[in-house]
């Protein structure tokens, strides 16, 4: 639910919307009441207006109680509340499904809560939303979900939309090298492993990746150099953790 500053903020516009109209609706009256019956067509565009008021007042208040959710789910987000971010962010898009912005900040929280296979279900609102082509990012997060449902080809189909835009990114080619050897097309995943390191050679997931993709072609004492290599670069003490239990799993 919003928090209680955007809850009374919300209201209160409400009400100075409700104002707005009805003073408009007082003036209307008194002017209809003073109108001789000859003054019709200026009563049925004093009806026209009125009717034109109520309108705008009731889309102000919509697009004000869209933007009031967006920016709670934001702030549940930045407190990782995803539950709470996921609630504002459904009532945002459903109040206003035609602004891409909120159908995406739906798709960070439905992604913060492991919900892949609804987050692709929202890809043709993205597609119609995005005519010039999907953003990067939800390009990339929609072929992050594929690949966590084990829909490796569907992955590998963004990731290479992707990489066609924006060639510098190095997570691209190891989530694509992730999704190869999810086909056991170690070839291919060693390539792109070797892309994203080349780009960026302190990726640790590019090089557990790579060493994996050796080790599962059978090539063992390649996918161990991979590991010694990373001695002349600075890995955090987290990552060097693993790479020695990794590298005690491949000698054994």
């Amino acid at each position: 639910m919003v928090e209680p500053f955007e809850f009374v903020f919300w209201e209160i516009l409400k009400a100075f919307a409700l104002v707005v109209v009805a003073l408009l609706a007082a003036k209307a009256v008194k002017s209809f009441l003073g109108l001789s019956q000859r003054a019709a067509p200026r009563l049925l565009l004093y009806a026209v207006i009125l009717a034109l008021v109520v309108l705008a007042a009731q889309t102000l208040g919509l697009d004000v109680a869209a933007e009031v959710y967006s920016w709670a789910s934001q702030r549940n987000m930045d407190r990782r509340d995803y539950v709470l971010a996921y609630s504002n962010a459904v009532r945002a898009a459903n109040l206003r499904p035609g602004v891409l912005r909120y159908w995406q900040l739906l798709a960070r929280s439905k992604f913060d809560l492991h919900q892949f296979d609804s987050l692709l279900g929202d890809e043709s609102a993205f597609r119609i939303l995005s005519p010039r082509g999907l953003d990067e990012d939800d390009l990339l997060r929609l072929a992050y979900c594929h690949y966590f449902l084990a829909q490796y080809n569907d992955a590998i189909s963004l990731t290479k939309q992707f990489i066609g835009r924006n060639p510098a990114y190095p997570k691209s080619y190891s989530l694509q090298g992730q999704a190869e050897i999810g086909l056991r097309e170690y070839p291919e995943a060693e390539r792109d492993f070797m892309a994203s390191l080349q780009i960026l050679p302190t990726q640790a997931d590019a090089v557990e990746g790579l060493a994996h993709a050796y080790f599962l072609s059978g090539n063992t004492s390649q996918a161990a150099a991979v590991l010694d290599a990373t001695a002349h670069y600075p890995f955090p003490p987290q990552a060097r953790e693993r790479f020695r239990a990794l590298k005690s799993l491949y000698e054994q």
